[in-house]
């Protein structure tokens, strides 16, 4: 995929997808693509979460370092 989404972006996208495809507002010739697309936004959607557990995991193990040093303590 050549655009960078934000999460929010493929999210909405996906969204909508998900509407028309709930709704009968796409044709037999369209579904085959739309489910392509949506197979896409998810994977976007899934590494955005992945990475952004992965960032605050770290940002939290920071923190407990820092909560268990020594007052005074630095590196």
């Amino acid at each position: 995929m050549s655009k960078q989404y934000t999460y929010t972006d493929a999210f909405e996208e996906l969204q909508t997808i998900v509407s028309e495809i709930e709704h009968g507002d796409i044709s037999i010739d369209e579904l085959s693509e739309k489910v392509k697309r949506a197979t896409l936004l998810i994977g976007v959607c899934k590494a955005k979460l992945t990475a952004t557990e992965g960032e605050v995991n770290n940002i939290l193990a920071n923190l407990d370092k820092e909560a268990d040093r020594p007052e005074g303590e630095t590196d």
